[in-house]
């Protein structure tokens, strides 16, 4: 019966995780808001949504493999979190001709599929570092 619970365990904290990481994403994101986009059928916002998702998931898997408590998974993922925040901040930055923010909101699906492969590239290299 212990691996059933602890799955579940595993599965209510990754539940947990990712709906905080997206809410702060949603606070961080000024130019517009996530959910209301993808009513307004956004693919481009969509697809950095679904990049956020997937990213901190794999960050998260990468943690239940290391870690010997469900604190130490905790404590990764919110760490991981942190830093695929650094990465969306970074990418706004480095793209100095235009906003990733304002080309996310105008659907500009490019950007959006670029965001999603920083998000999950990121997220192999942020999992892979925890020991």
């Amino acid at each position: 019966m212990g691996p059933f619970i602890a799955t579940f365990a595993y599965f209510v904290i990754a539940v947990i995780v990712v709906l905080i990481g997206l809410g702060v994403f949603e606070v961080i994101t000024t130019k517009y808001k996530d959910w209301e986009e993808v009513r307004q059928g956004n693919t481009a916002v969509a697809l950095s949504i679904a990049g956020k998702i997937i990213g901190i998931c794999i960050i998260l898997s990468f943690a239940i493999y290391h870690s010997l408590t469900l604190w130490d998974t905790l404590i990764w993922g919110a760490y991981g979190v942190v830093l695929q925040m650094l990465a969306y901040f970074l990418f706004e930055m480095f793209t100095r001709k235009f906003s990733v923010e304002t080309m996310l909101k105008d659907n500009n699906i490019a950007v959006g599929i670029i965001s999603i492969g920083v998000s999950i590239g990121l997220a192999f290299v942020i999992g892979a570092s925890i020991t």
